[in-house]
């Protein structure tokens, strides 16, 4: 069916307006290769199912990035567990406690919005500083009571894009016990992490006094993957498995003392400061870090001219690491000695 001449006109006013940018602005740069992309589409005339999934991606994709976007400041945990916990059940008390004490240290919580586990833990943040997204099945998939009808209650079609966001918006990642979905959100984090595929971040595993669940997990972890030499020793440092709220939600807040954020720029590896250390302390962690810089060192420097994009970071000091990219686990460890040399 073809559009209308009212629609025709926007469109091409439009793509005028685009075109009409000065190739200096790098997002009219993007957007144009963008649009190119989409014509290209046209030129290799796909099925029609491919088209109905690069549409469906990019429509999805454009309204998270807009529900997200004005609480980009404020650090976000995405919390995992199975829907299918009752919520008179232990576990979802605690998440419920656990998501509360979050809110209360100004985190948001972000849920595959559902039951079990994702109700209570919406419940425990409140409306206010929750997030929902929600994937689309034949069952399961009716939002929560707490994160219906908000508008930061996303839903998705695919789960490649679901899990994007809840990558790209957390700073935290935390797991109850759960079943398939758990488990694939798990490894997809942890695999982020170990490949330099996300930025750094707490992983916690959350189970009731006493509970077997994770235990378990990190047993097969560590006797069938770590000792065939699957894993490195130094992956086992990208999680903790927990049981108190309280001692979960100070993991999260530890990891953040003083380390803030990271970006790579060329072959080096930033991490933001909130404060600066001595020089003596970054001699020794020049010492102690020397296996992950096998062609540099570690230097406290300003914010670097490609930063330029990140105006409101640029006053905080950082550490350039000449990181190999090759030992996640050992970042992990540097991040947590930086963070108890906080001055």
């Amino acid at each position: 069916m073809a559009n209308p001449p009212v629609l025709d006109d926007q469109l091409r006013r439009q793509f005028e307006d685009l075109l009409a940018l000065p190739d200096t602005d790098p997002q009219a740069a993007l957007l144009k290769d963008l649009l190119g992309s989409v014509l290209r589409l046209n030129e290799s005339r796909l099925d029609m199912l491919d088209l109905k999934i690069s549409h469906r991606t990019l429509r999805e994709m454009r309204y998270a990035f807009r529900a997200f976007r004005p609480y980009r400041e404020r650090r976000k945990v995405s919390i995992f567990g199975s829907a299918r916990i009752p919520q008179d059940n232990p576990l979802c008390d605690l998440a419920r406690r656990f998501a509360r004490l979050l809110a209360e240290r100004g985190y948001m919580v972000i849920t595959g919005a559902g039951e079990g586990i994702m109700r209570a833990s919406n419940e425990g943040a409140g409306r206010e500083n929750s997030f929902g997204v929600n994937i689309l099945l034949p069952f399961e998939n009716e939002p929560n009571p707490t994160i219906l009808d908000d508008p930061k209650l996303i839903h998705f079609k695919y789960f490649f894009t679901r899990k994007l966001f809840f990558a790209r918006e957390s700073h935290a990642s935390v797991m109850f016990p759960g079943g398939f979905g758990t488990h694939d959100e798990t490894f997809e984090i942890l695999t982020l992490l170990q490949t330099g595929k996300n930025n750094p971040h707490p992983v916690v595993m959350m189970d009731l006094p006493g509970g077997s669940y994770w235990k378990k997990w990190e047993r097969f972890v560590r006797e069938d993957m770590l000792a065939l030499n699957l894993i490195s020793p130094a992956d086992t440092g990208l999680f903790r498995i927990m049981d108190s709220a309280e001692a979960a939600v100070d993991e999260i807040d530890g990891f953040y003392r003083n380390y803030h954020s990271s970006r790579f720029v060329k072959d080096r590896l930033v991490l933001r400061l909130r404060q600066p250390l001595t020089a003596v302390q970054v001699d020794d962690l020049n010492v102690r870090f020397a296996h992950l810089c096998p062609d540099g060192k570690i230097e406290q420097c300003p914010a670097l001219p490609e930063e330029a994009d990140e105006p409101e970071l640029l006053a905080l000091p950082r550490l350039a690491v000449p990181y190999h990219r090759r030992s996640a686990g050992g970042l992990r460890q540097l991040i947590d000695v930086v963070n108890t040399l906080a001055v």
